[in-house]
């Protein structure tokens, strides 16, 4: 792997940079593979890295329907935080976001990762007490929450103009969570795939799976992609979304179902505000990006749903509760709107686990998987390898709904 640093760039540079090494290669589809990895999005070309990296597992094809890091991942507002309320959860985004904070620098990819904070502007009482719950379980597992006053709110937020004590939105106080932070998502697709690719992983783009393939002795044995038959001793569904509409041609059923989570993003303004500020009375949350844009995610829709527009008294929603907050902001034009896929879990937990199809793995039903990427790639890189759960995602087995264990994880940005 060509390493990238300063001195290629300045030895690039007088070649017109025309002498830069391809970041992976696309070879031929062979017609086996010790392990296929379905979507080349964050979580699976994390667990393609971590297999190859860390159990030595380099026969590995990765395939994707569309462009590598094109899904999902390039829908999302790469908002990476771990403040959550469980003790299943806690430990599983603290060890997420440790990692992410370290990629730049493992994968030799700048991922431009800036340590933000974010606040939580809270409304009501109920709201400050669930806060302040959470913040007493994430002291166990050394995750950073604490409370802040209305006047530190305003003084942190300058542009929070809004929500004064006669208004219908008041704010009370806040909680800050300093280990918050955003980066780039091309760069974490692109990163992990050119670290893979240099340990000997295969990128196949373009290669639609239609369907998975059983065996006789009913494990899975391979998948029927557009280009053919490819068969493998064990496959791994990572396609955020569209989970379902795969496992059911294997005949396999999973307490999934797929939502539409909507993001807006506005044209560049100058630096106002320098936190990731969440809203979670209002289901919106924002920051800004290294361009000036204003990054803006909504709740999702509620009801079931592939498309990727916005439904209208979605869109009326997030931005009106917005401007009672944020009145400057009626000034700002929008670029761009967009949804992207969610397969949610009853529990709103994730699914990371072998199936009841011997071989067949899945990891889905993030709420906000962005965020999970490097432990999730790590932790599924672990079962694939060794047949056992790691311990971070032991609890997230599909058996628990079965055994009506659920988790019922609630996030902070999305909650209404």
């Amino acid at each position: 792997m060509q390493k990238y640093s300063i001195f290629s760039l300045a030895r690039n540079a007088f070649s017109g940079h025309k002498n830069w090494a391809r970041a992976w290669k696309s070879p031929p589809l062979r017609n086996h593979y010790d392990v296929i990895i379905i979507g080349a999005g964050g979580h699976g070309l994390a667990t393609a890295y971590y297999l190859a990296k860390e159990h030595g597992i380099t026969d590995i094809a990765v395939l994707d329907r569309g462009w590598l890091g094109g899904g999902n991942i390039a829908r999302n507002t790469v908002t990476i935080r771990s403040n959550y309320l469980r003790d299943e959860s806690i430990p599983f985004y603290v060890k997420s976001v440790s990692l992410f904070e370290g990629l730049t620098k493992e994968l030799n990819f700048n991922m431009m990762h800036s340590k933000r904070t974010m606040i939580d502007v809270v409304h009501n009482y109920p709201k400050m007490r669930e806060l302040r719950r959470r913040q007493l379980t994430m002291d166990i597992y050394n995750s950073t929450y604490e409370k802040i006053s209305t006047q530190e709110v305003r003084r942190r937020i300058p542009a929070l103009t809004g929500g004064g004590p006669g208004s219908r939105l008041p704010v009370i106080g806040g909680m800050v969570h300093t280990d918050a932070g955003v980066n780039r998502h091309d760069a974490v697709a692109w990163g992990y795939a050119r670290a893979a690719d240099a340990r000997g992983v295969e990128m196949h783009q373009q290669t639609p799976v239609l369907s998975l393939i059983r065996g006789a002795d009913g494990a899975i044995s391979g998948v029927q992609t557009s280009r053919g038959a490819v068969t493998a001793n064990k496959v791994v569904v990572a396609v955020s979304g569209h989970t379902t509409t795969l496992t059911e041609t294997a005949g396999l059923r999973l307490p999934l179902r797929t939502m539409n989570l909507t993001a807006f993003v506005s044209e560049p303004v100058k630096p106002l505000v320098d936190v990731i500020v969440n809203c979670p009375d209002l289901g919106f949350y924002f920051s800004q990006s290294d361009k000036g844009e204003m990054v803006i995610g909504g709740a999702p829709d509620s009801g079931q749903s592939f498309r990727r527009d916005i439904k209208q008294h979605v869109f009326e929603e997030t931005v009106g509760a917005m401007l009672e907050l944020f009145p400057s902001f009626k000034k700002l034009k929008l670029m761009r709107q967009w949804g992207g896929h969610l397969d949610i879990t009853h529990d709103a937990s994730p699914i990371m686990d072998e199936t009841d199809v011997s071989g067949l793995f899945v990891t889905a039903g993030w709420w906000g998987g962005y965020k999970a990427i490097p432990a999730g790639g790590l932790t599924m890189a672990h079962h694939v390898a060794t047949g056992r759960p790691h311990p971070l995602m032991e609890k997230f087995t599909v058996k628990r709904f079965r055994n009506l264990d659920f988790i019922m994880e609630t996030g902070t940005t999305t909650a209404r």
